[in-house]
């Protein structure tokens, strides 16, 4: 799951022993947490509640083993703050960038901006499916490179469901929604800022912004080729064939009006101009002082506040849009694998990994690509890329390495395997389902694997004969 905040820093009484026994346990709970979530629509039960009674279980059996304490004392600055341990676990960052998202792009579309530009878009394509998957597609991995991936995939996927509801496609919307989901874990592989393994794994490796982009942008433009190609195969979304259905789409968009929706001239201006100004400061929080200690979460909600107060007097209608299921989700579910740190479960599964890396370079960088997507695909990808960076930093491996090229691309592409695996492609199910698109976990993971397979196999052959 790609966490976006900088973490807080927990007071440390020394290392301590897990036995092996406890590490199982608490690896079986896990276990049962993905299972629990493929089998979501036979228990009748929401994602929240799924992983809320996982988190509840799993803190009071880390309290029993002596696994976790009950409280963490959570250093920021010169002072110090006990809190229950489960709160400093929750990365409030992404919990901050999804809401303030979230608030941010719905009080937009009301200025008529989306309908605007998918309008434009969908006129441009002049009705033709195809072109307009290529276009989301390629806007996806841009807004996924630029800002993070669930702001991409908000933004986009609300341009998508506009554009077909227009052109009366909703059959093609499963489609759409699932090649951009998958399109903002390629898009996050871009630049070193794109994603958090990218900065963790770049900055323990010593690999500067530019030969990032250098290194990496080959493959995004060919990964990105590769999945628009599948989704339009797979699903059927295919170009008009004749010039009666050229027509009869060229008149349907010529009765399109892009105006439409536009209420207030002024707020349409204001958005555009905040949008702008949104991905201007989202791209470069990294680098801006004061900002860049808040972190972009911050950044989101400050936008979404701005944006509200366009309707300050009915603010309480956009917060019951908001969708509090995913929220309480992710914060069970970031409870959850705090808890499975500390149960040293990410260790043994970096130990694993070790093990592999021993077998050489070529077949190592290999199977630990292939390894680490497995792992990210229902674990957090933020402590696995600290974890592995730390091994192969005390293994002296150079920034040359492809092994270093393997965790990126494999914390990367490992999102696109389950629904579960990183924070796009939750969002991406839950526009699915906000578009009544029935998609249970299994049934993800069903449509998604051919595509994730397709790019993790591209993805070892460029590390291996391009980075090697």
């Amino acid at each position: 799951m790609a966490g976006l905040s900088a973490p807080i820093l927990l007071a440390s009484g020394g290392e301590h022993h897990v036995s092996t026994g406890v590490t199982l346990l608490f690896s079986a709970l896990l276990v049962g947490l993905i299972l629990s979530l493929a089998l979501e629509e036979k228990i009748h039960a929401k994602k929240s509640l799924i992983a809320g009674v996982f988190a509840v279980v799993t803190l009071l059996l880390g309290i029993a083993t002596h696994v976790i304490p009950g409280t963490a004392d959570v250093h920021i600055g010169a002072h110090t703050i006990t809190l229950p341990i489960y709160i400093p676990g929750i990365d409030w960052g992404v919990i901050a960038i999804i809401l303030g998202s979230s608030l941010f792009v719905d009080v937009t579309s009301k200025s008529g901006l989306f309908t605007w530009i998918a309008i434009k878009l969908t006129k441009t394509s002049g009705g033709d499916p195809r072109k307009l998957l290529w276009f989301y597609g390629l806007m996806t991995v841009v807004f996924s490179a630029v800002l993070n991936n669930v702001t991409a995939m908000i933004i986009v996927g609300s341009l998508t469901g506009v554009s077909l509801r227009k052109l009366g496609r909703e059959p093609m919307l499963l489609g759409f929604l699932l090649v951009e989901g998958l399109l903002t874990n390629v898009g996050g592989l871009l630049t070193l800022i794109s994603s958090v393994p990218n900065i963790i794994v770049g900055t323990a490796a010593g690999i500067s912004f530019v030969s990032f982009f250098v290194a990496a942008a080959p493959y995004v433009a060919v990964g990105t080729v590769l999945t628009i190609l599948m989704g339009a195969k797979l699903f059927g979304i295919s170009a008009l064939a004749t010039d009666e259905e050229r027509k009869q789409a060229a008149e349907q968009v010529a009765g399109f009006d892009e105006n439409d929706g536009i209420e207030s001239w002024g707020f349409f201006y204001f958005a555009v101009a905040m949008l702008i100004l949104f991905i201007i400061v989202i791209a470069t929080t990294s680098v801006l002082p004061w900002v860049s200690e808040l972190g972009m979460g911050y950044v989101a909600m400050t936008f979404a506040v701005i944006m509200l107060v366009r309707y300050k007097s009915s603010v309480d209608q956009y917060y019951k849009a908001v969708d509090w299921d995913l929220l309480g989700f992710f914060v069970g579910l970031f409870i959850i694998i705090n808890v499975m740190e500390h149960a040293a479960v990410l260790t043994m599964i970096g130990k694993g990994l070790k093990v592999i890396i021993d077998l050489g370079e070529t077949t190592g960088t290999a199977l630990i690509l292939v390894s680490s997507a497995a792992a990210s695909s229902v674990t957090d990808n933020i402590p696995l890329a600290a974890m592995l960076a730390k091994i192969l930093s005390a293994l002296g491996k150079p920034s040359d390495s492809p092994l270093w090229w393997s965790v990126v691309f494999g914390a990367n592409l490992g999102g696109n395997i389950t629904p579960i695996g990183s924070a796009s492609t939750l969002v991406a199910v839950t526009i699915m389902h906000k578009n009544e698109l029935k998609v249970s976990f299994g049934g993800f993971v069903k449509k998604a694997v051919p595509y994730a397979a397709a790019q993790i196999a591209v993805a070892t052959v460029y590390v291996l004969l391009v980075l090697g």
